[in-house]
């Protein structure tokens, strides 16, 4: 929590590289395609509670240390500024998982503007920190990993649909998504035999 973030008068931008790209459940102003040097999207967070359980985890993204991340910039009105960051860390700082910092990013198609945007980046000491997992293991734990804001599969999916609809393509959130919809289609099609 930064004291300048609650304290300042002047529209708040966020980043958003994950599920806030295609449902940030804040209102804002403007969407604008957007790019962070110095962090990357990655699975690298055993969720406990969204898209998982502590017995049986999900994984979702984080903003890990390193290279660039395209994703989304919202402007939010400054009269919204603290409603939006306290909705914000309810959402993200559930398990203390992901540390909000203030991080320059790139508007893209804007003149390459900088701007300053609220990110959340993942904590590598907390113990939800999954580190670099396999294509194998993430695809065993997503295909298994339920919370309360429903099933991992379906939150890898919307993300990749998401980066899509931005002309965007992240190389290891495609290869598990392939391998999602191959193991949905066998599923669906022994479902569907099975019921006749």
């Amino acid at each position: 929590m930064h004291p300048s973030l609650d304290h300042a008068n002047e529209d708040l931008w966020v980043f958003a590289y994950g599920s806030l790209i295609w449902r940030p459940g804040f209102d804002h102003l403007e969407r604008v395609p957007a790019r962070l040097i110095g962090a990357h999207r990655a699975l690298c967070v055993y969720s406990f509670v969204h898209r998982g359980t502590p017995e049986r985890p999900g994984l979702v993204l984080g903003l890990d240390h390193g290279g660039m991340c395209r994703g989304v910039a919202y402007r939010v009105a400054a009269r919204r500024r603290a409603k939006t960051l306290d909705y914000l860390r309810e959402r993200e700082q559930v398990t203390t998982v992901y540390i909000e910092r203030v991080r320059p990013v790139v508007l893209i198609g804007h003149a390459e503007a900088r701007i300053q945007a609220v990110c959340y980046m993942v904590d590598r000491s907390h113990p939800q920190y999954a580190g670099k997992l396999s294509l194998m293991e993430q695809l065993r734990i997503v295909r298994h990993g339920h919370g309360k804001s429903g099933a991992n599969r379906d939150y890898v999916l919307s993300t990749v649909h998401a980066l899509e609809a931005m002309d965007c393509r992240d190389r290891d959130l495609h290869l598990l998504a392939e391998r999602l919809h191959g193991i949905h289609e066998v599923h669906g099609e022994a479902v569907h035999a099975g019921t006749g």
